[in-house]
């Protein structure tokens, strides 16, 4: 498990800080786009989506990925494992 003041340490610099929350969870994936933008150019894109994996988020955009592609993400590394 990460400490806490690891999982503290990326998200202040996320470059989803002060943004309302609401972007990140969309009614659909396809209403996405805002957030995945945002996502893009976030210099911790890739700790947050190893957060979302590791913590199974279930909803909400994480990293530049829906819950769907978390799912697809999970399945692929399954495989390969």
């Amino acid at each position: 498990m990460t400490a806490p003041s690891t999982v503290a340490a990326w998200r202040k610099h996320a470059a989803c800080r002060g943004i309302d929350p609401e972007v990140f969870y969309p009614a659909t994936d396809e209403e996405a786009d805002e957030a995945k933008a945002i996502c893009a150019m976030c210099p911790v894109r890739q700790a947050c989506l190893e957060h979302a994996l590791a913590h199974r988020e279930k909803e909400g955009v994480w990293g530049g990925a829906t819950e769907r592609e978390r799912r697809r993400i999970l399945r692929q590394r399954r495989k390969s494992a």
